[in-house]
């Protein structure tokens, strides 16, 4: 398998040998730091060695709770709002068919359950509309959640557990409820005890958006039907690569040093763009990872995403001719899942017999390397970031590069990329306004 792999070709031209040299150096400091558990939030560490040291027992139940999700469920609800749901929708669409939830695709193609994603809003329309979706289908619920009062997940599973107990009777609901919750103590924990549901555990050690390898992501993974071995495999290979290289063979301190210094030189904004509509929630997850690990103490650089080459008769403009603030990290997937060849056309009304025969990545990607070819004649430099192909391992391999990388950066910033003090001050005005005892 071939590993994930950075091209800074088109990012040469806006800094100095010099200046990478000493950065990475600066990135090298913050890896022995990272990996010495010498930093802030040392004690939420635990992701980095998930890769390797994972509870093979809890491992073999999560299979198995997925594969009974897949023999009696036609729809699986995943209760959960950011790092609780982020990875795992990443790697479902990603994974997937594109029209994974449409119709009988995810029965015919993965013998698995459609799968929505609740309780990442608090719009009363959607939940309203979901319910009409499952209305005369069999269906389970996956509520992850460590304290279980976390509101916007905790609206979203009274309503439908209510639901899933007038449909089966509590007790063939409590079969169909699947908790992923603090190990020991908190208000989901004690409700499952109480009830009886299957529960998996939030490692103490683990942030949300760090729980993509632990059931938080691997449950509603595995029940889509993908090989969440295969996706381990992948975080193992990048593990070796962030622990085991150094230098300009360490991929993610490559990242991170690059980042790092194009900051230094102005550049406030990182625009991660991607070529496949597969990707999007790739991407999404990218944003939570850095936006809520790096910025705080009035630091950190705005992660922004695109969708292309959709977004570039939108978002285009901007970055070709707008402030000149930002620099672009480019996901290019090297083999695509599926090929398909542009037909010629006898009469070629629409002028594009000079490209049939073609395949559309073919397409796509001279698209990508002429745009990547403007953007840095406007001023943006480029990151490139290569990803072998659409499989588990593949995938494994990307989020882990990324979590290692964010580590690294955050330690490089002088921040503590494992704590989130900001998020709880809209919870604080919130619960005034609502009225909530005690605020």
């Amino acid at each position: 398998m071939k590993n994930i792999s950075i091209d800074r070709t088109r990012a040469k031209d806006f800094y100095t040998n010099e200046e990478f040299a000493d950065m990475l150096a600066k990135a090298e400091d913050a890896r022995v730091e990272l990996l010495g558990r010498m930093g802030e939030g040392s004690d939420f560490l635990g992701w980095l060695d998930l890769p390797t040291d994972y509870d093979r027992k809890e491992f073999e139940a999560i299979k198995e709770a997925a594969a009974k999700i897949r023999r009696d469920s036609d729809i699986l609800l995943v209760i959960g709002i950011g790092g609780s749901y982020l990875g795992a929708r990443a790697a479902i669409e990603y994974l997937r068919h594109s029209f994974y939830n449409c119709g009988s695709i995810a029965r015919d193609k993965h013998d698995a359950p459609q799968i929505y994603f609740v309780g990442n809003q608090i719009s009363g329309t959607y939940l309203a509309e979901l319910m009409e979706v499952i209305e005369g289908k069999d269906w389970s619920i996956n509520v992850i959640s460590k304290s279980g009062t976390t509101t916007e997940c905790s609206i979203a599973f009274r309503i439908f557990r209510e639901a899933l107990e007038n449909k089966y009777g509590k007790d063939g609901a409590a079969r169909r409820i699947y908790a992923t919750t603090d190990r020991k103590k908190g208000a989901l924990k004690t409700l499952a005890d109480a009830q009886g549901y299957r529960t998996f555990v939030v490692p103490d050690d683990v942030g949300g958006r760090f729980s993509v390898f632990t059931a938080v992501g691997l449950l509603p993974i595995a029940a889509s039907g993908a090989d969440i071995d295969k996706l381990m495999e992948g975080a193992e290979q990048a593990y070796e690569v962030a622990f085991n290289n150094e230098g300009e063979e360490c991929t993610p301190l490559v990242y991170a040093a690059l980042r790092n210094l194009f900051m230094e030189k102005g550049k406030s904004v990182e625009i991660l763009a991607n070529y496949e509509p597969s990707m999007h929630y790739i991407s999404e997850w990218w944003k939570q990872l850095f936006g809520e690990s790096e910025g705080k103490d009035g630091k950190g650089i705005y992660p922004a995403s695109v969708d292309l080459t959709t977004d570039l008769h939108s978002m285009g403009q901007f970055i070709q001719d707008g402030t000149r603030l930002m620099f672009e990290t480019i996901l290019c997937v090297d083999e695509p899942r599926e090929q398909v060849v542009i037909p010629e056309d006898a009469d070629d009304p629409d002028g594009l017999n000079y490209i049939a025969g073609k395949t559309m990545d073919f397409v796509n990607k001279n698209a990508m390397e002429g745009t990547m070819m403007a953007h840095n004649e406007g001023g943006v430099p480029n990151i490139l970031i290569h990803i072998p192909d659409t499989t588990e391992q593949s995938l494994g391999e990307l989020f882990f590069f990324f979590e290692f990388a964010c580590g690294v950066s955050g330690y490089m910033l002088g921040v503590n990329p494992f704590d989130q003090p900001g998020v709880e001050s809209y919870k604080k005005n919130m619960f005034k306004l609502l009225g909530k005892p005690g605020y």
